[in-house]
């Protein structure tokens, strides 16, 4: 203050103008600063968040695929077609539940590395292609496009294989089996047989439910007491269950294409033509409710789990 006085009161322009420039120096030095201070709290620079836990994105997916294991079994009968001896839907979805659970390890690796990949995945490369300048649309839908597909296509034979290996009247009895004799019957290449079926179906899937829970994400109120882990979960868990229902509903058709790709050895279109003349649209809903439980409630736990995990894992 005494120095603007003395700069007011001085004849010198000189001094005026020496002070003027220096405190437009000082000015944007704190205005410097302040914009540092508000880009580390940016949701894209910001530390503590999920992604500095990837052990939860793994622990959350392997609960969920114990939980799932079941279910997907389930899934995949009825979605196949195969004959069980049961007649009605509760005693169908009973005896698809009931073992022998075969494939169970392979199938629950399969889907723990795959949805942790895939989620972790989605979540660090958002926080990348936002730093590069993407945007949040295609920063929030390229990372899951391109690793689900990738994903894919790294776990097809086990898919087939899983899916082929829970039918009743087959006469495998481990997954080995199974990819033995497609391989050696069908040539090597079959193993990846309903690969684009199981990339159409895939793909989205995991988009919509990365897009989901990032709309839900945006549009929920944050919780009143970040410390509150009650209030913390049940956000989560609206968040969750939400995408979790948005991407089985949306790919139910492309599950009942690919899972009879796998019968049949038939192209995508040939499948789909035979499905339509067999049961007319009808084909669309097949397994709807079987799927909307193996796919929802798997997506859905992972989602919330690691939200759960993050709160009480050590930062790896």
């Amino acid at each position: 203050r005494l120095c603007a006085r003395f700069a007011e009161k001085a004849p010198c322009s000189h001094s005026r103008q020496a002070l003027q420039a220096e405190r437009y120096s000082t000015r944007a030095v704190h205005i410097h600063v302040r914009d540092i201070h508000l880009q580390t709290l940016t949701p894209t620079k910001m530390g503590g968040g999920k992604a500095d836990h990837p052990v939860a994105y793994f622990a959350a997916s392997g609960c969920a695929a114990v939980v799932n294991f079941p279910l997907w079994k389930a899934s995949a009968i009825g979605q196949s077609g195969y004959k069980l001896k049961a007649t009605t839907f509760v005693g169908k979805y009973v005896e698809a539940l009931q073992p022998p659970w075969r494939g169970v390890f392979a199938v629950m690796a399969g889907m723990t590395w795959a949805r942790a990949a895939i989620f972790y995945g989605s979540d660090v490369g958002r926080v990348h292609c936002m730093d590069i300048g993407l945007g949040p649309t295609l920063s929030t839908g390229l990372p899951p496009l391109l690793i689900s597909t990738a994903v894919q296509f790294v776990n097809m034979p086990l898919v087939r294989g899983s899916v082929m290996l829970q039918n009743p009247a087959a006469n495998y009895t481990s997954l080995t089996q199974v990819l033995r004799h497609v391989s050696e019957t069908r040539g090597t290449w079959a193993l990846w047989h309903g690969l684009s079926a199981g990339i159409i179906k895939t793909v989205p899937k995991y988009v919509t439910a990365v897009y989901v829970k990032q709309w839900m994400d945006d549009i929920l109120a944050p919780p009143h007491d970040p410390r509150n882990k009650t209030e913390v979960l049940v956000r989560s868990a609206k968040k969750s269950v939400v995408a979790g229902v948005a991407g089985a509903a949306l790919t139910n058709p492309l599950d009942v294409i690919r899972n009879n790709m796998f019968q049949t050895d038939l192209s995508m279109s040939s499948t789909i033509r035979q499905l339509y003349q067999q049961q007319g649209l009808k084909f669309v809903y097949q397994g709807m409710i079987k799927n909307l439980v193996a796919v929802a409630i798997p997506v859905s736990v992972t989602i919330f789990l690691t939200d759960a995990f993050s709160t009480i894992l050590p930062r790896l």
